[in-house]
């Protein structure tokens, strides 16, 4: 309940620095419906909320004289003895060198893991590295088996098409040209169904022969007009004209479901604390818990202007009568333990190309632990995955060069996608049951009375070591979703 009860005056403090969402004729901040919700609660400006909102925030962080270290990137969490966070050690990319920096608190906001698949519709800065620098310091992770596939990821290239087109009303059609959604859900929700049990329906539709090629189905947003698409879903029509060559004003698109989102994350509460004192961490890459096993849409922007907000308000209180000076003896010991790897990366005598491991694992990710999943399939892809985690130690050298390395930083990143990857794996071969976007075909029945916990990981040298906690039920009793 504290994202829900926080989120009305959070919305609002965005608006009144200048969030320009759309409105209502009436002059109120316009809402539409998005997948699984009873109630057009979602708050949006045209089809670009997320980047409004980040404009908005960059310009109040403008307005108070923030300091940015641009082209930097954290590699190292400096944790003391008593497991209480000193700073970080980060590269300093364009000279290449590397800088200890001391903090009383530290913040991580890095995003989600996307980059383990190959099919995603996240970043390309969005690796698994972000979460696994803490789960290395000693930092648990928790509920990383819960993956979420967007049903409408741009085909060949998995970009995103906002949910918001089919909270506009957009339709989901097949080979046939069905609105093939009927067959799933009541025909009261129809293309508005979550986005687990849309991308399943998409993916049936492909298996049984139904796709269109046998690869994707039609988003077809033609009847809304004109008008509509140009008012509300300006950026869809963009990217669809400048990346497929197709305007959706007069054709459907192509779509197919793709690696959108990770439930799961490095364990925080709603303040955004660890096990580590002084270290948090906000966003994707944290897992407070509010979205379970299948987040709906709209909530992960919530999630993050919510509890970066609780996130800042809890480490400003935590720094407030602490001494400001750097403990060099926990920062000389990250750094020499991140010198430690990057001699290897760079002296390495191996041969294998990490690109080749890379295009391997984001391979194996989407066909062995993806919208739906099975034991041999999953223990074929958990095998897969230490074997690329055995070969990533037989690395051929990187590049020595130090300005703009990022042949140094990709190498870097990998390691991160591999350690996260096999949590993943693994936690959902251990999970058996289905819940929310973990689906299981050997084991299709939620099972409460043994899987109602989380799953929570803790790095050892031997590998993951798995464990598990109460679900904290504030108010409302699980019960099974009916659409």
């Amino acid at each position: 309940m504290t994202m829900t009860n926080d989120a009305p005056r959070v919305i609002f403090e965005m608006e009144h620095w200048g969030c320009p969402f759309s409105r209502t004729d009436d002059g109120k901040i316009a809402q539409r419906p998005f997948g699984g919700a009873g109630y057009p609660r979602t708050c949006y400006g045209a089809d670009k909320t997320g980047l409004y909102l980040l404009h908005t925030l960059y310009e109040q962080t403008v307005r108070l004289n923030t300091h940015y270290y641009e082209e930097w990137m954290v590699l190292q969490v400096a944790i003391d003895e008593k497991g209480i966070c000193k700073g970080v050690v980060a590269l300093n990319i364009p000279d290449g060198t590397i800088e200890m920096i001391g903090a009383n608190a530290v913040i991580f906001g890095t995003g989600g893991a996307g980059r383990m698949y190959g099919n995603t519709t996240n970043a390309h800065v969005s690796t698994a590295l972000g979460i696994a620098m803490p789960y290395w310091a000693g930092i648990p992770v928790k509920d990383m088996e819960f993956i979420q596939f967007h049903p409408t990821g741009l085909y060949r290239s998995n970009i995103l098409m906002t949910e918001g087109c089919r909270g506009e009303g957009g339709y989901l059609i097949n080979s046939e040209g069905e609105r093939f959604m009927k067959r799933y859900v009541s025909e009261k929700v129809m293309e508005l169904a979550p986005r687990d049990i849309t991308s399943r329906s998409i993916t049936t539709e492909i298996e049984q022969g139904r796709g269109i090629n046998n690869a994707y189905v039609y988003l077809d947003l033609r009847h809304l007009g004109k008008e509509k698409i140009l008012e509300r879903l300006p950026g869809i029509r963009e990217i669809c004209l400048d990346f497929a060559n197709i305007d959706p004003i007069v054709s459907p698109i192509p779509v197919n479901p793709s690696m959108h989102y990770t439930m799961g994350g490095i364990d925080t509460n709603y303040d955004g604390e660890t096990v580590s004192p002084g270290f948090y961490a906000a966003g994707e890459c944290a897992c407070v818990s509010v979205h379970g096993g299948n987040r709906l849409g709209g909530n992960s922007l919530l999630d993050t202007i919510v509890f970066g907000r609780r996130c800042g308000a809890a480490a400003v209180k935590y720094v407030k009568n602490l001494p400001k000076t750097a403990d060099e003896k926990t920062l000389n010991k990250a750094n020499q333990k991140l010198e430690d790897r990057m001699a290897l990366a760079v002296n390495g005598k191996g041969s294998e190309n990490p690109y080749k491991i890379r295009d391997e694992l984001q391979a194996v990710m989407p066909s062995k632990v993806g919208i739906f999943r099975t034991e041999k399939e999953m223990s074929e892809g958990l095998v897969k995955i230490r074997e690329l985690k055995e070969r990533y130690k037989q690395v051929r050298p990187i590049v020595k060069s130090r300005a703009f390395n990022m042949d140094r930083v990709w190498t870097m990143e990998l390691a991160g996608n591999l350690d996260i990857a096999e949590i993943v794996a693994e936690g959902a071969l251990r999970r058996q049951e289905s819940r929310g976007a973990h689906s299981r075909r050997d084991f299709t029945k939620r099972d409460d009375p043994n899987w109602l916990k989380h799953t929570v990981v803790t790095y050892s040298p031997q590998g993951p070591q798995f464990s598990y906690s109460k679900v904290d039920i504030s108010k409302y009793q699980p019960e099974e979703r009916k659409y």
